[in-house]
C-alpha cells in the first residue's frame, strides 16, 4: 500500500541515491543494492515517508535508471525522481530543484542509511522549525583516534571528547541550503560542510544507532541482523 505523504507538511526530504558505492563490490548502484530482499532506497524511503511532517520526497536516481526508479517506489509513496549527477553534490542540487512550492524546511538523507527511523527524521526537522538553520544528528566517537602522517607514522592521539560522528539526514532551512549549492565551489560530500563555508552556524542533535550507514559488505551484513531481529 502506498504511503500517503502530509500534503500540510513542512519538510522535503532529498535522497542522493546516484552513486557506484565501490566498497560494497561490483554490481548494481549502491542504493539499488539488496538488503533483506529489497534494495537500500526502498528501506529508506519507506522510512521517511513514515514521518509525519514530510511533505514530499525527491530522489536523485542514475541517469539510466531514472525510469526504474520510478517503478520501484510508486507503490512505497509518491516520490519525485530527477536524474543524478557525477557528484553527490550535483545531485542533490539537481534534487533541491524539484522540490515543489510550499515546505520550508529541506533534509537531505543518503539511501545507504537504510533503517534511519522516522523519529530521527522528526528530530532534525523539529530542530530547524525551532529557529536553527542548519542541524545535523550525531553520536560521540567512541574509539581512540590517532593522528598519523603519509607513512602511517603517528603524531599524536586526538582528544574525542569533542569529536563527533555525522549521520543524515541533515536539515536545513529551505532558503540556506540553496545559498549553499549555489555557492558551491567544490564537489563536498557533506552538505552541512557547504553551509558552514557561508558562515552559518550548524547545530546538532543526538542521532541514531540504526542510522549507520551500509557503505562495506559488514554493514550490509549487520543491517540484515538488525532487520532479523526486529531492531
Amino acid at each position: 500500500m502506498t504511503a500517503q505523504l502530509n500534503p500540510c507538511g513542512d519538510v522535503a526530504v532529498l535522497v542522493p541515491a546516484a552513486g557506484a558505492g565501490v566498497r560494497l563490490g561490483p554490481g548494481r548502484p549502491k542504493a539499488l543494492r539488496l538488503l533483506a530482499g529489497e534494495p537500500l532506497l526502498v528501506h529508506a524511503v519507506r522510512r521517511l515517508a513514515e514521518a509525519p511532517s514530510v511533505h514530499s520526497i525527491v530522489v536523485a536516481a542514475p541517469v539510466a535508471e531514472v525510469a526504474a526508479v520510478g517503478e520501484l517506489l510508486a507503490p512505497i509513496a509518491p516520490v519525485t525522481v530527477v536524474p543524478g549527477g557525477a557528484e553527490r553534490q550535483a545531485s542533490v542540487a539537481a534534487a533541491l530543484a524539484a522540490v515543489p512550492a510550499g515546505p520550508g524546511i529541506v533534509l537531505v538523507h543518503d539511501a545507504a542509511r537504510a533503517l534511519t527511523p522516522p523519529a530521527l527524521v522528526e528530530s532534525v526537522a523539529a530542530a530547524v522549525r525551532a529557529g536553527h538553520d542548519a542541524v545535523i544528528p550525531v553520536l560521540p566517537v567512541v574509539d581512540t583516534i590517532k593522528e598519523v602522517d603519509a607513512d602511517e607514522k603517528v603524531l599524536g592521539t586526538v582528544d574525542r571528547a569533542a569529536l563527533r560522528a555525522v549521520q543524515t539526514p541533515q536539515g536545513f532551512r529551505r532558503a540556506v541550503l540553496a545559498a549553499a549549492h549555489a555557492a558551491a565551489a567544490d564537489a563536498l560530500t557533506d552538505d552541512a560542510g557547504l553551509v558552514e563555508k557561508l558562515g552559518v552556524p550548524v547545530h546538532c542533535v543526538p542521532g541514531s544507532e540504526h542510522a549507520l550507514k551500509i557503505t562495506r559488505p559488514f554493514d550490509l551484513a549487520l543491517a540484515e541482523h538488525l532487520l532479523a531481529t526486529g531492531r
